[in-house]
Parts: structure tokens; sequence; C-alpha cells
């Protein structure tokens, strides 16, 4: 799979730009803060229908705009496929492919695929337990579009199990005590929680189980004199089979038993959303006991990990390198490029020359300069062109 073109009006800093890819690895170059992050992150934003950077969309939007349009044109083994992204600072956002309008941005997802590496994956060590089931569950939607859906739904019921659980609460430390009428519609909402839920943490069960002997491969690749890396799944409902049957069965017993904690602390505590990914090295957890080198490894074998299990599936998606050499010391750097060799596109981006290891000047197929121009408007984005260039561009 390969982007052949994408178009972005008012889209962050740039007004409207349009560019032509080959397959081959293109170098994105331009100082930070000049808006070669926002060229890839448009292009991130069509598989995922969302940011790295940002929760919400309205920061994609251009400053003093209503809405921001995204046009990629895919190519995944001869079949040629153009999305059409409309994303509004406010409202619903809307989709097309090709000239078909959609019911939901949602039907775009497993169009375009990408794996993005960047600083900001240092979390998926670090971070929050919710990193890493949004990283599970970003691979889930690439293979399996219909578990974006299970997953809105679980969060959506999630939602309005919370609000029932808080009323009961503040009517018990009210001194009134839940009603039946109260309680029976809880029991109603842990039925669709666990039906949900138990589909989603079967998926990532699989999931895990499938990326473990790539994470185990990737990191010894990149790290060999390090210690064995390996990633597991764990759960608050306490199946180690990835049965939907099973683990609904014990997550409606899980938040039977968990009932008046809950309406105590007026949150669920039973399902995938309080679930996490032991990440190890060695016998020895990564968050906490990993060197800063360790850290940088890991995130990358999980990365690596990520595009083998895609590949696997019957195409390359595309690799998306967001400014992670300079974070990275040279033996990483070379390591890192001479895995992404034979991948059919990547695109790169740098500050400047200094930051790309020696090996991947021969490879580079494609160079884009990114600058910046004061417009009446405000600064905004522009190309650079130079002679070895074959993108081009709009101004307004």
């Amino acid at each position: 799979m390969y982007v052949r073109e994408l178009e972005l009006r008012d889209y962050r800093s740039w007004p409207d730009l349009s560019l032509t890819f080959t397959p081959g690895i293109t170098l994105f170059l331009g100082r930070n803060g000049y808006g070669k992050t926002n060229i890839v992150e448009a292009i991130g934003y069509t598989a995922h229908l969302g940011s790295h950077r940002v929760a919400h969309d309205a920061p994609l939007v251009r400053h003093g705009c209503d809405n921001a349009r995204v046009s990629l044109t895919a190519v995944n083994q001869g079949r040629e496929l153009t999305t059409h992204l409309l994303i509004k600072a406010h409202g619903k956002n809307q989709a097309q492919i090709n000239r078909t309008k959609l019911h939901s941005p949602r039907e775009l997802l497993g169009v375009v695929k990408t794996v993005l590496f960047c600083p900001e994956d240092l979390a998926l060590i670090r971070g929050e337990p919710a990193e890493r089931r949004r990283y599970l569950d970003n691979v889930l939607a690439k293979r399996r579009p219909r578990l974006a859906g299970v997953k809105a739904d679980y969060d959506k019921v999630l939602r309005q199990r919370n609000t029932l659980l808080k009323t009961a609460g503040a009517a018990l430390r009210r001194g009134y005590g839940a009603d039946d009428g109260a309680l029976a519609t809880l029991d109603v909402w842990d039925g669709q929680l666990a039906t949900l839920g138990a589909e989603l943490i079967a998926a990532r069960q699989e999931l895990v189980a499938e990326l473990a002997q790539y994470v185990h491969d990737s990191y010894a690749t990149i790290a060999p004199e390090s210690r064995p890396a390996a990633i597991s799944y764990r759960s608050t409902v306490p199946v180690a089979e990835p049965d939907p049957e099973l683990i609904e069965a014990a997550m409606l017993a899980e938040l039977g038993r968990s009932r008046s904690k809950e309406i105590d602390r007026g949150t669920s505590l039973i399902g995938p959303h309080r679930d996490d990914v032991d990440v190890l090295l060695g016998s020895a957890p990564a968050k906490g006991f990993a060197s800063h080198g360790e850290t940088w490894s890991m995130v990358i074998a999980l990365r690596l990990a990520e595009f083998q299990l895609l590949r696997s599936d019957g195409s390359d998606p595309v690799l998306i390198l967001d400014d992670v050499f300079a974070e990275l010391d040279a033996k990483r750097r070379e390591r890192l490029v001479s895995i992404t060799l034979d991948v059919e596109q990547v695109f790169i981006t740098a500050a400047v020359d200094a930051d790309l290891p020696a090996n991947l000047e021969a490879a580079i197929s494609q160079r884009v300069s990114v600058g910046v121009a004061d417009q009446k408007d405000g600064r905004v984005s522009v190309l650079i062109p130079t002679t070895s260039e074959t993108p081009t561009t709009k101004e307004q």
C-alpha cells in the first residue's frame, strides 16, 4: 500500500497543499514548528480518524476557518481509492470514498493503513494504562474496522452506567436507599456492558497473543545486548481464554460482586476500560525499570510489531517516522533504517540533515522541504521547491 496523492485545505498551518508521492522513502525536512508534522498527521488522521497529538478535532482546523479538508489517494495492490474528509471545528465530520458519501467517517477505516512512530510514543511504556489500551484498539480498528464500532458502543454504555452509579451513590449518601427501579436499570446496563466488553477483551487478548512474538523478535533486533522483551494482557475479568461467552459470564459475575463498591465510588471498576498491557524486559516491568535506551527500543519494538502484523494480513501499511531519529543514538538510528528499507512506503520527518543516520541518504527517493511565509491572515506553511522534488503546491 502507498499514498499517491495528498491534498489539504485549511488543515492546521496549511491553507492549501497538493502533494504527489511514489513508493519508497519520502523525507520531509524543515525546522520545528514549520508544519512538516502536520502533513504526516493528516495522513495518519485519515487512517485512524484521530490525531496522535491532540484529543479533539478543533486544533486541526486552521485559525479563522470553519473546517479543514483532507483528500488522499491510496493504491493497494493495484486498486486505487480516494478518500475525502471534512473536519469541522464544531459538529460532526463528513467523509466520502471517491464520489460516494458515507454515513459515518468510521467507514473509512481500513482504506488506508499506517503505522506511526513519534516521540509521544514513550507514553506506551511510561504512561498510564489508557495509552496502552489505545494502542491495542487502534491496531484492532485497522485489522477489523467493525471493532471500532464495538468500542464506541461500549464507551457510550459505560458513560450511561457511570451516570446511574453516581445517581445511586448520591441517593445513598443523602440517606435514601437506591430504589428498585434504579437497580433494575443498572442490571440492564450491566448486561450491555458485559456483552460489548467481552467482545473487546477477547479481541485484545487475541491481538496481544499475535503481537507477542513480533515484539520479542523486533526488540532483539533493535537491542540484541539487552534482556528479552515480552507483553501480556492483564484484565479485570479473570478469564484467560479469548472466548466472548466465557468472558461475558465472568464479567457479569464480577460486576455483581463489585456493585456496592462501584455505587460508593460512582464509577465502573470492571471491564476493558480498566485493563492494561504488561510490558516486560526479562522478568521486570519496563515501566520504572528500563533505561532510557531500553525504553526507546521497546517503543520501536511495539511499533515494528504492529507493522509486521499488518503486513502479515497481505500488504504493507504506510510507515511514518515523525521526528524520531533525533531521539535515538547512532546505533539505534541505523538499525531502524535497515529494518525499514524493504517497506513499500515510508514517510520521515526531520528538522535537519544532521539528525539522519548515514545509511538513510542513499535510500531516500523524494525530498520535501518545508518553510513558512507571512501572509495577511498570519503565518502559514509553504513548500520550498528544489530540483529533486516532484510535489506541487498551491497557495492562497
